[in-house]
């Protein structure tokens, strides 16, 4: 691998000049010159061949079994404005390294994670956020401020240092305000035990599939305009321009009067005849239900977020905003064979001016310098909800069963209406969340603490071993529904109200973000033994900000009287106090 194509994969730490041929995002993703991926790093196997040593995935515990291997992973981002052209059409940006999507992190299961953050931002702060590891004994640095932290204050540089204590694809992205949707974000993956063998097993791991859709206006307008007391000027902004697959599309210049560069460049992947190619699809952006599909290939699912799955085959997949699903593909077209990538917004849950992304898969003897003429699959998903994976269908390798009664039960139901002042906002339990970004919950809750202001939604778990929570959607909406801190143990999701059914209750399906349908209800439960202040808020960047989120704590005693929090939580907090006594901070939503 080059020097190069190490550095811009974020594999170095330092930042080198990009060549000519790197287009769109000033990164390789995307691009044939893209490596794939080893089936994990060997700079450190164990007598038994691998970084984990015996651990298997249908036989160890992931949640409990994590190794210790010793070895740290470091990484420098550097955060900056910058003006790209992802697909064609400028925009002012903020992204890591230059470049979007950011760089990779990559690690074994059971390494250390040392990411040193630079804000080089001149009027914001940043924090951000490891999405789907569990952050156990290092709770502090699940990147949430106003939670676990204060922002990074601009020209501040501030170190998290963490297990990668799952394994599986995820991605690293911005929890500040709705800056992940202005370009701050990029791929995670985690080597771990693999449960394909044989005939099963893929031979070439392709990497991150990012989709995303995009925004030409820069976040904080588009925020402005969620805010807003009008309502079509609320609905209006959720709608985007285009969508991408790994940082790239085309765009009909005659759509916009901003600088614009048609063809500026779609994706291309390279497939190797005969063999099995693992994608890892992550979808990464704002709002849009995505709709993913290879023309001519059948796609086997091997894992739904960070848990590895019974496989099963389809001709195409949905993904909710922040979920991921692994996919082994063979490659069983000619040598000469070139076929479209499709991923597709699914304009039944959100509106898009150009809702269909494409990418192409050249063979080993394709000509490169043309397009496919291939055919799209049927469409099999015709809806927006999580029913494209039912529970009763989707089986965790590892044999997990929750407990029958839980200790605590949250009920919480979602709403959207306005407040006093006119505002749109999205509550749960009617009330609508407000960071605080200079009194984050954790510290507060460290310091025995454990009264707060009701905008904060902090539900509190005492001494609770098991915890269930009953989601109610009262609105007509689809949420992408996310938990830091745990896989949820997913008991029951559907229509209207929940009857008090158990899918699978020997060992339910698991995951990180689930998608509750309009009007429907989701049914979730946790053990309680990852002590910290998780939040739980829907993944639409503009619902987010319009307040759909709640704060869940989990044993506060434990935070009180055992948790060893770093000095450098509370210095980054002075740090950012000395930045707003002087710099008034315009926090027009709810502030992650």
């Amino acid at each position: 691998m080059s020097s190069l194509i190490k550095t811009i994969l974020g594999v170095t730490t330092a930042v080198a000049t990009l060549t000519q041929t790197i287009t769109n995002g000033a990164s390789l993703w995307g691009t044939l010159d893209c490596p794939t991926f080893p089936k994990f790093l060997t700079n450190n196997p164990l007598p038994l061949g691998y970084p984990w040593g015996g651990l298997t995935a249908n036989g160890s515990n992931p949640y409990t079994q994590a190794p210790l291997t010793g070895v740290v992973r470091k990484y420098t981002f550097n955060v900056a404005r910058t003006t790209l052209a992802p697909d064609g059409v400028d925009k002012d940006m903020i992204v890591v390294n230059g470049q979007f999507p950011g760089p990779v992190i990559e690690a074994n299961w059971g390494d250390w994670i040392e990411v040193t953050v630079n804000n080089n931002l001149e009027d914001e702060g940043t924090s951000l956020h490891w999405h789907g590891l569990l952050q156990t004994a290092t709770p502090w640095f699940d990147g949430v401020p106003s939670v676990q932290q204060c922002p990074i204050a601009p020209g501040a540089s501030f170190t998290y240092r963490f297990r990668a204590d799952l394994y599986g694809s995820s991605w690293w992205h911005s929890h500040y305000s709705g800056q992940y949707a202005g370009g701050l974000l990029g791929p995670m993956i985690i080597h771990g035990p693999n449960h394909l063998k044989g005939s099963e097993d893929y031979d070439v791991d392709i990497g991150p599939v990012f989709l995303t859709d995009w925004y030409h206006r820069e976040y904080f307008d588009i925020v402005k305009d969620i805010m807003s007391t009008d309502i079509v000027t609320v609905l209006a902004a959720g709608a985007s321009q285009n969508n991408l697959i790994n940082g790239k599309m085309n765009y009909n210049c005659s759509l916009t009067t901003q600088a614009c560069k048609e063809n500026a460049g779609i994706s291309k992947f390279s497939f190797e005849t005969g063999k099995k190619h693992r994608l890892r699809l992550i979808n990464a952006g704002a709002e849009g239900q995505q709709k993913f599909s290879i023309d001519g290939h059948n796609l086997t699912v091997i894992a739904h977020d960070f848990v590895p799955v019974t496989p099963y085959t389809v001709n195409m997949v949905s993904l909710g905003i922040g979920q991921r699903v692994d996919v082994v593909v063979t490659a069983n077209g000619p040598a000469t064979g070139s076929y479209f990538m499709r991923s597709s917004i699914q304009t039944g849950c959100t509106p898009s001016n150009q809702p269909d992304a494409l990418a192409v898969i050249y063979y080993p003897s394709a000509d490169t310098t043309k397009l496919p003429t291939s055919t799209a699959q049927t469409d099999t998903l015709s809806d927006c909800t999580e029913a494209n994976y039912p529970l009763e269908d989707t089986t965790p390798i590892f044999t997990i069963t929750p407990a029958t009664e839980p200790e605590i039960t949250h009920e919480i139901d979602i709403t959207f209406g306005q407040n006093e002042t006119g505002h749109w906002l999205w509550m749960m339990n009617d009330v609508s969340f407000r960071a605080n970004f200079n009194a984050p919950v954790l510290l507060l809750a460290h310091a025995g603490n454990t009264s707060f202001p009701e905008n904060w939604n902090v539900y509190n778990g005492g001494t609770a071993k098991t915890i269930r929570v009953i989601l109610n959607n009262r609105s007509g909406v689809r949420h992408p529904m996310h938990l830091h801190g745990h896989n949820m143990f997913e008991l029951s999701s559907g229509d209207g109200d929940w009857d008090g059914t158990v899918t699978n209750p020997t060992n339910p399906a698991r995951r990180d973000t689930h998608v509750i349908r309009g009007n429907g209800h989701f049914v979730f439960q946790y053990d309680a033994d990852n002590p910290g202040v998780w939040p739980f808020h829907c993944h639409i960047a503009w619902h987010v900000s319009g307040g759909l989120y709640v704060n869940l704590m989990e044993r506060p005693d434990d935070i009180k009287d055992h948790m060893q929090i770093p000095q450098i939580m509370a210095q980054t907090c002075r740090d950012w106090a000395t930045y707003t006594n002087g710099t008034v901070i315009e926090q027009i939503d709810s502030g992650l």
